[in-house]
């Protein structure tokens, strides 16, 4: 199933033109930090302050900015010292989501639009993001709570660091996550009973733990 994953170009500017061409001007643009050895971060846009001292593991509000080419820098908090200097061009009415990802010394940003439109009454829409550093690639299994994986096949598989899933519709109710070791049932992470509610949108992050390695976590990011 890896055919299901588009890996992010590791540079901004490669991304350009991929909303709608509503009239629209606005754009919207989120942060989250997943480096997990990178100190706390300040981003910029175009040398104006957006987004001061954020730390590992959070993401920001999706911010309004002027569709069109905008310059995306993100430095440690207050300093100078740039991790992530690019050019992104925004699409007209778009959402987007920035990571960044990896180890300090190998950190690079993953760029990906976000699907806001409602899901079917009744569902939750729900995508996979392989942002842990530390972890090989991987597999997803949701069942039912209380399900053996051992019994189950993953809803997406070999899934390399950096790879962000489509959007996976289903309905509301609760969900055992598990991420193993691809190719087998080695558990490297599990969320259990989590509660999927109706109208949810989320991108579902693997991370390190903070200064890398395990233990591992998901975090559920509301895209609403």
């Amino acid at each position: 199933m890896l055919n299901k994953f588009a890996l992010f170009s590791l540079t901004l500017a490669a991304l350009v033109g991929c909303g709608s061409n509503d009239n629209n001007d606005e754009a919207r643009l989120r942060v989250f930090h997943a480096s997990p050895d990178a100190p706390n971060v300040d981003v910029q846009v175009d040398g104006g302050s957006v987004l001061e001292n954020v730390p590992y593991t959070t993401a920001s509000d999706f911010i309004e900015l002027s569709a069109g080419q905008v310059h995306i820098t993100v430095t440690a908090a207050g300093t100078d010292v740039a991790v992530i200097d690019a050019p992104l061009v925004l699409a007209h009415n778009t959402d987007y989501m920035v990571v960044a990802a990896g180890r300090v010394a190998e950190i690079a940003p993953i760029v990906t639009t976000v699907d806001r439109s409602a899901p079917p009454t009744g569902s939750a829409r729900l995508r996979v993001l392989h942002s842990a550093a530390s972890a090989p690639a991987v597999d997803v299994y949701v069942t039912a709570p209380g399900v053996d994986i051992e019994a189950a096949e993953p809803v997406l598989s070999d899934v390399p660091f950096r790879a962000i899933s489509d959007y996976l519709t289903v309905p509301a109710g609760s969900y055992d996550v598990t991420v193993t070791v691809a190719g087998t049932t080695n558990v490297a992470i599990q969320a259990l009973n989590l509660s999927v509610s109706e109208g949810l949108i989320a991108t579902v992050a693997a991370l390190d733990n903070a200064g890398g390695g395990a233990p591992f976590a998901l975090k559920v990011l509301d895209e609403r």
